[in-house]
């Protein structure tokens, strides 16, 4: 799954990040709606990390949400 895919998605996959960053509210959902930096973003305010850190956890997350998508 790419990114593209990730945000065409984006509401079926809401329960997957919730699970994974579960401080992000329902209204943080809504305004990343899919786009990548949006969530780099907000996971950088609501968890008080750097930028490489957020796009560390992204990456992992698409990893984990590809292997998913393959089974």
């Amino acid at each position: 799954m790419n990114w593209d895919q990730i945000e065409g998605n984006w509401k079926q996959l809401n329960g997957n990040v919730r699970t994974q960053w579960g401080k992000l509210t329902d209204d943080d959902l809504e305004v990343i709606a899919g786009k990548r930096e949006k969530l780099e973003g907000v996971l950088q305010e609501r968890y008080g990390i750097a930028k490489d850190a957020a796009e560390q956890q992204i990456k992992d997350w698409e990893r984990r949400v590809k292997d998913t998508d393959r089974r």
